[in-house]
């Protein structure tokens, strides 16, 4: 079974941690000032700090780019996340996110792109091409 991928949105990263750290004993991967990546039983999740006060969607800074706080996905092998990638294109998907990879030459280098369902969700499809970097800090 491939490890999932789930970000949500949080209003203390401090209490986060604590609860998913140090109560549930979650590992902590890659954190920044806005967002803590936990090893959620072998998949990742990602906590991301929104202002009390924030409208719509909200979004945080990586690498960059506005990802969206409110996103679920997948995390495929490389040759399968190409073969995604390529397909949607030819499908001609509005990316949120074009496909690109993200940290490139750093801990943590992955392969990421978003887009939108249907209803409005925000997905992310992404790989590494070292899954031992999944949780890497």
């Amino acid at each position: 079974m491939q490890p999932f991928h789930l970000a949500f949105p949080v209003k203390d990263l401090k209490a986060t941690r604590e609860f998913y750290e140090d109560l549930l004993g979650c590992g902590v991967g890659r954190t920044d000032e806005r967002w803590i990546d936990f090893n959620f039983w072998g998949s990742q999740i990602t906590a991301h700090l929104v202002d009390e006060d924030e409208d719509g969607d909200p979004t945080n800074h990586v690498d960059g780019k506005n990802v969206p706080v409110r996103h679920f996905g997948a995390i495929l092998e490389m040759d399968e996340w190409e073969a995604l990638a390529e397909k949607l294109k030819n499908h001609g998907i509005d990316f949120v996110i074009e496909p690109y990879v993200r940290f490139k030459g750093e801990v943590g280098e992955q392969a990421t792109m978003f887009f939108l369902d249907p209803s409005g969700n925000a997905v992310e499809f992404k790989s590494f091409a070292d899954f031992d970097q999944i949780f890497a800090k």
